[in-house]
């Protein structure tokens, strides 16, 4: 018995000795791509990408060893690469099965200076085979200029780092609040004029940037900010913004200002949360915002509290993608004029500890996938006087979204300390459970609602916009809104600087578009 297994196993040691299912022999010339040439999307100055994703085929039937898999500049190129797991630049003998394929990983950091001068690409290619044969893939990303804006930094003895910061109070246990901050100033070595940014390069914002008390940020128009993560803009006491932007001729937006994330990877064009809000604070005065697109933040713009007077005015201005709430005041004093919000967590607009606030031709959208967001929330905390409503009107707006109930009232103070007013509005409230019907908030047929369209199925009084999913809130041919409008005197064009019409010949639609085929 002991004989045949020792024949047994010597038998299988020859069989499988002579196999040859593992031997790789080089081979060069014969590779295929997924792609010819990776094109790596728009990246700042010295800021890496995304990695992106080759994949190499080896369509024969014998295992191949390749030679050489490197980068064209070698060591010096700004490109990395990952090749079977493991980081570098040159990599030599890299196995492949018959019929297989591997994945090369690719992804880049780079100077603007390291780019073509004409055309700011930075250039590479990966090479597969021997020096005197390469089949290549070509590489190309644009590297775009910018501005930076960051807290400065000190080594401590311990080899961390202590960043600029600024206080932001005590919490609740009384411990002090900071945040990394930079405060701007109009002889920064590097940057010069902080205070004025213009449309000449984009501005990378690391932490907050801090307007100054009895300073003003003025922002031309064509502009172009960029937040990093947990970053964010603000506005001192007795500091001012001025953002002006001017009506665009063109898709581009050319003359728009555009705050939104420094991601500039199409996959992160739309994702909300990617840093933090425009904050006006307490005192901060004579702020104006005109043609301007705020995007992807946490809360686009944040206002916490006033001193009696306007201080903050939003004209033609678009805020989308926010993960909590678009626009967040608190006893904020505000006007907006042809203002559109969408796609944010919580509220388009959500108009707390009272306040005073007039919104004229707007749109307020919310097609957050949430059972529970709104267009528009009001509410005035405890109804104490220092956060009395006491004014929040709404004229020829739109209230609208994929939730029954685009507005939202939480009331708890006197009927005296909270005044509110909407004349020919469209809003989407649709009481299913009638849990509202003798609430005296939501009397749509009392004065507090004059003119108003209320939607209260999906199927009537329908704005019927065009792509709400993608932001695109205009009106087509059959919407309810049109024609639906106040007529004002004297009378503004729509955000697009399309006319709208008046009495005789019609009145205005309602909304910040005006429907035009």
């Amino acid at each position: 018995m002991k004989n045949y297994s020792y024949l047994f196993i010597v038998l299988f040691v020859t069989l499988f000795s002579c196999r040859n299912d593992f031997d790789f022999e080089p081979s060069v010339g014969n590779l295929s791509f997924s792609k010819d040439t990776v094109y790596l999307d728009t990246v700042f100055t010295n800021i890496g990408s995304s990695t992106y994703t080759l994949k190499v085929y080896n369509n024969s039937n014998k295992n191949i060893s390749i030679p050489k898999i490197q980068l064209g500049k070698g060591e010096n190129s700004n490109y990395r690469l990952m090749v079977d797991g493991l980081p570098g630049k040159i990599f030599e003998n890299v196995e492949l099965l018959a019929n297989d394929s591997l994945y090369v990983f690719v992804a880049v950091t780079s100077d603007v200076a390291d780019a073509n001068p004409s055309d700011f690409l930075y250039t590479d290619q990966i090479q597969f085979g021997t020096d005197s044969n390469f089949q290549k893939v070509e590489l190309v990303t644009l590297i775009q200029d910018a501005y930076f804006i960051y807290p400065e930094r000190t080594q401590n003895p311990d080899n961390t780092y202590t960043y600029e910061n600024i206080s932001l109070g005590m919490d609740e246990e009384g411990n002090p609040i900071t945040i990394k901050a930079s405060i701007l100033t109009e002889t920064d070595p590097i940057n010069g004029d902080e205070l004025h940014w213009t449309n000449t390069k984009p501005y990378v914002i690391y932490g907050y940037a801090v307007v100054p008390n009895t300073k003003t940020l003025v922002v031309d128009a064509g502009a172009r900010i960029h937040f990093h993560a947990e970053s964010g803009l603000i506005i001192a006491d007795d500091a001012s913004l001025q953002v002006n932007g001017t009506l665009s001729t063109t898709e581009s937006l050319e003359n728009e200002v555009t705050f939104e994330g420094d991601r500039l990877e199409p996959e992160f064009s739309e994702i909300p949360g990617q840093w933090g809000t425009i904050w006006f604070t307490l005192g901060s005065i004579n702020n104006s915002i005109d043609y301007a697109t705020i995007k992807n933040a946490t809360v686009g713009i944040l206002v916490t509290g006033n001193e009696g007077f306007e201080n903050l005015s939003l004209n033609n201005v678009q805020i989308y993608n926010c993960s909590n709430v678009g626009l967040l005041a608190r006893t904020g004093y505000i006007s907006g004029n042809n203002m559109i919000t969408n796609n944010c967590g919580e509220a388009g607009i959500a108009c707390t500890f009272g306040g005073n606030y007039q919104f004229t031709h707007c749109t307020f959208g919310n097609y957050w996938p949430s059972p529970s967001q709104s267009a528009v929330y009001i509410d005035d905390y405890n109804g104490t006087p220092e956060f009395a409503l006491d004014n929040a009107t709404f004229t020829n707006c739109i209230l609208y979204g994929s939730n029954n109930y685009a507005l939202v009232f939480e009331k708890e103070g006197i009927d005296a300390n909270f005044n509110y007013q909407f004349n020919n509005c469209l809003i989407r409230f649709n009481d299913t459970n009638n849990q509202f019907t003798n609430n005296p908030l939501y009397q749509f047929s009392g004065s507090r609602y004059d003119a108003c369209l209320i939607a209260t199925s999906s199927s009537s009084n329908n704005p019927k916009f065009i792509e709400p999913n993608e932001n695109n809130l205009m009106i087509d041919e059959n919407s309810a809104a049109i024609n639906k409008g106040q007529n004002l005197s004297p009378n503004f064009n729509d955000i697009l600087g399309q006319i709208r019409p008046t009495p005789p010949n019609s009145n205005p639609d309602i909304g910040a578009y005006q429907f035009n085929n």
